[in-house]
């Protein structure tokens, strides 16, 4: 079981939940995850963690490592992207119309 630091799930996943099941950790994996790296973490577990999401159903991860400006993008089927020091991140045609400004984290 992991826990990512923000995550989203279709609601259409969410609704075919039970009562019991939407309460603590979800037995599911989410269609979207966001990891962000702290001073303390090593970066190939948490390389390793957001493949584990992926080859668990999720359908777009980003990992954030504010202490390079980077954020690694994570798709089912396509190489990690590492996008360099970006202002905005979207969602692509995961989550169209979803942006993350990064300023507030760099």
């Amino acid at each position: 079981m992991l826990s990512p630091e923000a995550a989203w799930i279709k609601r259409e996943r969410w609704d075919a939940l039970t009562e019991d099941e939407q309460e603590g950790f979800a037995p599911l994996c989410p269609d979207f995850v966001v990891e962000i790296r702290s001073r303390s973490d090593n970066l190939p577990p948490l390389e390793s963690k957001m493949q584990e999401y992926i080859a668990n159903g999720a359908l777009l991860a980003w990992l954030i490592d504010p202490l390079k400006r980077r954020v690694y993008v994570y798709a089912p089927g396509c190489e990690v992207v590492i996008l360099e020091n970006p202002a905005v991140v979207t969602g692509g045609t995961s989550l169209p119309g979803f942006e993350l400004r990064m300023s507030p984290l760099w």
